[in-house]
């Protein structure tokens, strides 16, 4: 990837040739977590300073509510958008358990939105983007990526090619974790034919990689160019 994550594409390729080898388990779960641990704030992990604090650290809210082009998203929603489908796709789908999302959340972050964000128009993204208390958004991030961890540190060799539950896909639907407008109702047909390898490998990593590349690019044009698409 040009702007962001370098390495990462080459320990995920790492990654996928042993996460489902029983025998490679631990191995598996530890580049995982190396991975994931760079794809967070280096706060968040408790590592050394990372590529993701040099996107986050100095960002204006400007630059989190934006859009650099046409054809982009802002920065609060890649984060919105990347924690909730972790959020959906860890819990219900891997550990098979509640959500980390709920109303007191949605409360702290001030917004009307549940799903991932994946059919919103422009105006709804900007809508969101300017709505959202960042500062809540960030900490919901953190306690996603937090809880993914502690998932992942917890599986076992029989699990990683477990297929993913009708019931459990049924649950996100529930919850409007998705909606029901074609661009966002086929992420359950996707996930649906998933094992837990299979998610791992991209809600939360190689999902996060390329957004947080398109983050970085979007930084760029901020602070090179003069001309904003909308904000």
């Amino acid at each position: 990837m040009k702007y962001f994550g370098e390495g990462l594409s080459e320990q995920h390729k790492a990654l996928q040739k042993i996460i489902r080898k029983p025998d490679q388990l631990e191995i598996a779960k530890e580049l995982f977590l190396a991975i994931h641990a760079s794809l967070h704030p280096s706060d968040n992990m408790m590592t050394a300073l990372n590529a993701v604090d040099a996107l986050l650290n100095d960002l204006t809210v400007q630059e989190y509510t934006a859009m650099a082009a046409g054809s982009d998203e802002t920065i609060a929603w890649v984060l919105w958008h990347t924690a909730r489908i972790e959020d959906l796709t860890m819990n219900y789908l891997v550990a098979r358990q509640e959500q980390l999302f709920d109303s007191m959340w949605q409360q702290a972050m001030g917004i009307e939105f549940t799903d991932t964000g994946n059919a919103w128009s422009d105006d709804e993204i900007l809508r969101f983007s300017h709505q959202v208390d960042i500062n809540a958004l960030l900490n919901y991030c953190r306690q996603v990526s937090l809880r993914t961890r502690t998932i992942v540190s917890e599986l076992q060799a029989g699990d990683m090619r477990r297929q993913v539950q009708a019931e459990d896909l049924d649950k996100i639907r529930a919850v409007k974790g998705v909606s029901e407008h074609e661009d966002s109702i086929w992420l359950l047909d996707y996930w649906g034919k998933k094992d837990v390898a299979g998610l791992l490998l991209m809600p939360p990593t190689r999902h996060v990689m390329l957004h947080l590349n398109d983050c970085c690019k979007w930084k760029l044009h901020f602070r090179t160019h003069k001309r904003i698409y909308r904000e």
